[in-house]
């Protein structure tokens, strides 16, 4: 059933323009990095978290992060979302944008 729905989403995207694509991509990404945040990284704010891990992943990153959307996170998501966390990029993302949070 799952490959049903992956292969239906695939044909979706395919009509779509090259940025509907990344966008839906990233919004897939979301989904499945999101459990990963919240139990590797508890008590973060999730929604700057999740932008800084987003706008630092690598296409091929997210594009392996939208297919984990499809049967639910895995190991492999975890490995993929810690190698982005822990990006010099992402750490200045999450000290400016995500820590600060913390403190409103």
């Amino acid at each position: 059933m799952s490959r049903l729905i992956a292969c239906l989403a695939l044909i979706a995207v395919a009509g779509c323009s090259v940025d509907q694509q990344d966008q839906l991509a990233r919004s897939a990404a979301r989904s499945a990095i999101t459990p990963v945040i919240t139990e590797r990284f508890p008590g973060v704010p999730l929604e700057p978290t999740l932008d800084c891990v987003i706008n630092n992943a690598s296409a091929v990153q997210i594009r392996a992060l939208a297919l984990d959307s499809v049967g639910g996170p895995t190991a492999s998501t975890a490995e993929i979302v810690t190698n982005i966390v822990s990006q010099p990029e992402t750490i200045q993302c999450l000290a400016t944008s995500g820590l600060p949070a913390l403190f409103r």
